[in-house]
C-alpha cells in the first residue's frame, strides 16, 4: 500500500500504481477507483499560462455536451473557416450557439432548425462586427430555406436579447458585386460584356444610394435592389451593345441567382430616373422611355440631388402655390360680384409624383370580407309569426287558430302531480 492510503469508495488498502497512456496513476485493485491520476496534457487555453491539467479535466469539456450539440459546434467552426472569418468571430459564434442550445425549445427542435441555427449564429456575429455577409449567402452554404432561416434568425435574436445592427449598404454592395463574373473575359462572358470592376462598383453605389433616397430600399430585402442597380450600371457604361441584354441574361452571365423581386425593383428605379430626366431641358426634347433613359444615367447621377429635389419636391410646392393663387382669384370674383370679369387664370400644372414609399403609392388590395354561409338543415325552430307568413287559405288559418287554442288550454290544466 503506497503511503498507507485507503480507497475512498470501498475503504480498501489494496492500492496499486498503474500506467495509463504513459502516465502514472494510483488505482484501487478491489473496485477500480482511480485515486490519483497523472498529468496528461494541457488545454489550448492553458498552454499560454503553462498550467498543467489532468486527464479527466482535459476531456471533461464534452462530458455534458450531447452529440447533436457537438456536431453543431463543429459546423459553426467549419462555416467560419469556409467564410475565412477572424478567429474572434468563431469564438463569438460558438458562444452564441451554446447559449441558444441551453433553451429547451432549441434542444427539442427538429434537425432542420438546428442546422439553420448554425448559420444564424455566424450571421449574427458578422452583423455585430459589421462584416458584409448576406442571409442568402449563408442559406446557399448550408442548403437552408430562406423563410425558415429568417424566422429562426429573428427568434434567436429575441431569445438571446441581442442588439444586431443593420447591415451597411455600401459594404454589402462591394461584397455582393465582387462575386459577379463580369470583370474578365472567359468562354461564358464575351469581351463586349466585360466591365471594369471599379467603374461598375462606383456607379452601382450611386444607383443604390438613389434608390435609398427615393424609398425603394426601406423595408425591403437589399439584394434585389442591388441586383437591379448593378444591371443598370453595367448597361449604362456601354449601352450600345448591352441594351438588348435582359436582366435574366445578365444574371446568367454574372453567374448569380436572379432574386424574384429584382424585376420590380428595376422598373421602380427606371421610373425614378425618368422623373429626374424630365427636369433636364435637353432630355425633355428626346422623349425618353425606360429603355433609352439608360444611356443618360451618368448625367442623371452627376446631379441626382438637385434633380430628385426638383422632380419630387419643387413640383409639389409649385402646385400648392398655384392652388393658393386660384383660390385668391375666386375670392376676388365673389367680392366684386361679377363672374364675367376677365381675370388671368394661371393654368394648373400636372400633378407631380409624390416622394412616398411604394407601399403608400400602391397599397396592397384588401380582400372583401366574405359573408357567412348559412346552411339550412330543416331542424331549425320556427316561431308562430313565421308560420303565419306561410298560411295562405282560410282553412289553414282556422286550423292554426284551433291548434293555438288547444295548446293554451293544455297549459292551463292543473298538474296531476
Amino acid at each position: 500500500m503506497p503511503g498507507g492510503r485507503r480507497c475512498p469508495d470501498c475503504d480498501s488498502t489494496e492500492l496499486v500504481e498503474d500506467s495509463h497512456y504513459s502516465q502514472s496513476q494510483l488505482v484501487c485493485s478491489d473496485c477500480g477507483c482511480v485515486i490519483t491520476e497523472g498529468v496528461l496534457t494541457t488545454t489550448f487555453a492553458d498552454e499560454g499560462h503553462l498550467r498543467e491539467v489532468t486527464y479527466s479535466q482535459s476531456t471533461g469539456e464534452n462530458e455534458q455536451v450531447s452529440r447533436s450539440q457537438q456536431r453543431g459546434l463543429r459546423r459553426v467552426r467549419d462555416l467560419c473557416r469556409v467564410l475565412q472569418l477572424p478567429s474572434t468571430f468563431e469564438d463569438t459564434a460558438v458562444a452564441y450557439y451554446q447559449q441558444a442550445y441551453r433553451h429547451s425549445g432549441i434542444r427539442a427542435a427538429r434537425l432542420q432548425k438546428k442546422e439553420v441555427l448554425v448559420g444564424c449564429c455566424v450571421l449574427i456575429t458578422c452583423r455585430q462586427h459589421n462584416w458584409p455577409l448576406t442571409m442568402g449567402t449563408i442559406c446557399t452554404l448550408i442548403y437552408a430555406d430562406l423563410d425558415v432561416f429568417s424566422g429562426t434568425y429573428m427568434q434567436i435574436v429575441k431569445l438571446l436579447g441581442l442588439d444586431v445592427p443593420s447591415l451597411c449598404l455600401a459594404d454589402l454592395v462591394k461584397t455582393y458585386c465582387s462575386s459577379f463574373r463580369l470583370f474578365q473575359a472567359s468562354p461564358s462572358v464575351p469581351a463586349k460584356y466585360v466591365e471594369d470592376k471599379e467603374k461598375m462598383l462606383s456607379r452601382t453605389l450611386q444607383l443604390v444610394e438613389l434608390a435609398n433616397e427615393t424609398w425603394l430600399v426601406t423595408g425591403r430585402h437589399p439584394l434585389p435592389v442591388i441586383t437591379a442597380a448593378t444591371f443598370l450600371a453595367w448597361q449604362s457604361l456601354q449601352p450600345s451593345g448591352r441594351l438588348t441584354c435582359s436582366l435574366a441574361q445578365f444574371c446568367k452571365l454574372a453567374n448569380v441567382d436572379l432574386p424574384y423581386p429584382a424585376a420590380s425593383r428595376l422598373q421602380e428605379l427606371l421610373a425614378v430616373l425618368l422623373q429626374m430626366a424630365e427636369q433636364l431641358a435637353w432630355l425633355q426634347i428626346l422623349k425618353l422611355n425606360k429603355r433609352s433613359v439608360v444611356k443618360h444615367i451618368g448625367d442623371l447621377l452627376q446631379h441626382r440631388h438637385t434633380l430628385v429635389r426638383k422632380a419630387f419636391r419643387d413640383g409639389t410646392a409649385e402646385m400648392e402655390a398655384c392652388e393658393r393663387e386660384v383660390q385668391g382669384q375666386r375670392q376676388g370674383e365673389e367680392e366684386v360680384g361679377d363672374s364675367s370679369l376677365d381675370l388671368p387664370v394661371r393654368k394648373r400644372p400636372a400633378s407631380p409624383a409624390l416622394l412616398l414609399p411604394p407601399c403608400m403609392l400602391k397599397p396592397p388590395k384588401q380582400l372583401r370580407p366574405t359573408p357567412p354561409v348559412c346552411t339550412v338543415t330543416g331542424d331549425e325552430n320556427i316561431s308562430d309569426s313565421e308560420i303565419e307568413q306561410y298560411l295562405r287559405t282560410p282553412e289553414e288559418v282556422r286550423d292554426f287558430q284551433r291548434a293555438q287554442a288547444a295548446g293554451q288550454a293544455a297549459k292551463s290544466l292543473p298538474n296531476p302531480l
